[in-house]
This record gives structure tokens, C-alpha cells and sequence, in this order.
């Protein structure tokens, strides 16, 4: 709930159907990957993940999938679904040693960045498609298919609709770059900081 001048406003239902707490969902997450390392050193078949943490990788992925950035995608669904099996292949990786301003687990920011990532990847994916779909509709000259013989008026409206066709493949594949460059900068940038990690490590 949020007061506001003595008045109490509750949370948009969004908000409320996608909230993950996450001291809570770090300290399960933590339980879950100190039982993964207890069964492997045993060499036992790992447990399975938990249903709270499973809700957890839904609700992470469905409000990343609702911001502005993602919200108006038709294949949302897709990009969720390809997030929580990507958090449930990642989770056996969770490094529970790994340093946070705080000094607790921050397992909702480590997901969240592999949600990210995974929604890139669907995006990209799809834009791909999408670009062959349309270039093939240019290549197969589309002009002659829709024109009308002798129509005047409905071979300018085809006109007009495979010229839409054509700014929408330049546009799409503007698109498609600007994601792949954005992954490699994301990439770089990591590699950067492993890197003066390590040599601070070195150092020191």
C-alpha cells in the first residue's frame, strides 16, 4: 500500500500481479543453489525448482515485458516463456559469492539482466523473420501480382501499398541493427570490467 497525505492508495493491479520481494526471492533462490552444489558433490540427481521461484521468473519477466520498451511486441508471450526457461537454465550458475553495494543477494537484478537478454534475443530473432518475409514479398515482384489491368486508381493504391512495403523493410532492418549493435556494446562493456577486475586482483 502507498499513503499519501493520509490518504492510502493502493497499487495499480499491474504492479500487485508482478511484485517480486526481493530479500525473499534471494533467499530462496540462495537455499535452492546450496542444494544444487550439496547433490552434485554427492553426484545425486538435482532438486527440482521450486514453485515459489518459478512464479518468480514469471513475474520478473511479465513486468519487464510490460514497460514501454517491450509492451507493444505482438510475440510478447514468446519473449516471456523464452525468459523463465532461460532463468531455469541459469539458476544452477547463480554465484552466491558474488559482491553487491549491500552485501546481501541481489538475485532479482541477476535475473532481471537475463531476462533482458533473452527478450533481445526473441527480438532480434523475429525481426529477422520478419525482414525475409518482406524481403521476399520486393523479390517475387509483388507489383505484378496486385496490378490491376486497365484500373488506374487500384494500381496506385498497389503502388503505394509496395512502397509502404519497401520503407517498412528499411525500417525493420534499421531496427534489427540497432539491436545487434546495442548487444555488442552490453558485451564489450562486460568484458571491460572482467577485465580491470582482474587486473585490480593483480594489483593488489
Amino acid at each position: 500500500m502507498i499513503y499519501v497525505k493520509g490518504q492510502v492508495m493502493a497499487r495499480t493491479k499491474r504492479q500487485s500481479i508482478h511484485y517480486v520481494n526481493n530479500a525473499d526471492f534471494s533467499a530462496a533462490v540462495v537455499e535452492y543453489v546450496k542444494e544444487v552444489r550439496k547433490a552434485k558433490a554427492k553426484k545425486e540427481q538435482l532438486p527440482i525448482v521450486t514453485d515459489y521461484i518459478a512464479e518468480c521468473f514469471l513475474k520478473i519477466a511479465e513486468g519487464l515485458s510490460h514497460k514501454s520498451n517491450f509492451i507493444r511486441y505482438t510475440y510478447r508471450e514468446e519473449m516471456v516463456m523464452d525468459a523463465v526457461e532461460n532463468c531455469l537454465k541459469a539458476i544452477e550458475n547463480y554465484n552466491l559469492e558474488t559482491a553487491t553495494r549491500t552485501g546481501k543477494p541481489n538475485a532479482f537484478a541477476y535475473f532481471t539482466q537475463i531476462t533482458w537478454y533473452a527478450f533481445l534475443r526473441r527480438i532480434a530473432k523475429e525481426k529477422k523473420q520478419q525482414d525475409i518475409k518482406l524481403k521476399y514479398l520486393t523479390s517475387s515482384g509483388l507489383e505484378t501480382f496486385i496490378e490491376v489491368e486497365g484500373d488506374t486508381l487500384a494500381n496506385t493504391v498497389a503502388q503505394q501499398f509496395v512502397d509502404f512495403l519497401k520503407d517498412r523493410i528499411d525500417k525493420v532492418k534499421a531496427s534489427d541493427d540497432a539491436v545487434k549493435e546495442f548487444v555488442k556494446k552490453e558485451k564489450r562493456k562486460k568484458r571491460e570490467q572482467k577485465a580491470d577486475s582482474d587486473l585490480s586482483e593483480f594489483l593488489q
